[in-house]
């Protein structure tokens, strides 16, 4: 992780300094400034193979869990808004008890955070002996509470795991 902050910061600062030159390389707007950034940022990672191996195998699952979670918030945001515009409501809202996978605190609180900001779930608690996290989910097809468990299991708690360990 120090590594992904480390680069991060080259990266900005590098494209900050490339991007105010006097005159400019290239036109100052945020798209350039962008493309200076990712690829300085693509030539640290593609080198940090040499004294940094996990940080290059894990950076691309990385970008697929961005992708994959961006997928996510833009599947609900469609649902809720379907469902607010409709004269019927399809909410079936219920609390359910997700066992954990996840140990540390961060990734507990990383779980919670992205359930919490995909809307049509909420965290609410975890238990003392975090093992159990509680989640309110507006939609619950059939009543099938397993299902909706192994829907974030298999989504977003695989994927965190792929990452922080």
């Amino acid at each position: 992780m120090k590594t992904f902050y480390l680069h991060s910061a080259i990266a900005f600062v590098s494209a900050y300094l490339i991007t105010h030159q006097d005159p400019p390389p290239l036109p100052y707007n945020a798209f350039s400034t962008a493309f200076v950034f990712l690829v300085i940022f693509w030539i640290l990672w593609s080198t940090s193979w040499f004294y940094n191996k996990p940080y290059f195998r894990k950076m691309p699952k990385a970008l697929f869990f961005a992708v994959f979670f961006i997928k996510e918030l833009l599947v609900a945001n469609i649902k809720i808004a379907y469902d607010i515009l409709t004269p019927r409501y399809y909410m079936r809202p219920t609390v359910i008890a997700l066992p954990l996978s996840v140990k540390t605190d961060l990734e507990i609180t990383l779980l919670a955070c992205m359930i919490t900001l995909t809307p049509g779930t909420l965290s609410i608690d975890v238990s003392e002996n975090r093992k159990i996290l509680y989640v309110h989910a507006l939609y619950v097809k059939n009543n099938d509470v397993e299902l909706l468990k192994q829907y974030i299991k298999n989504g977003f708690e695989r994927r965190l795991l792929e990452l922080t360990t």
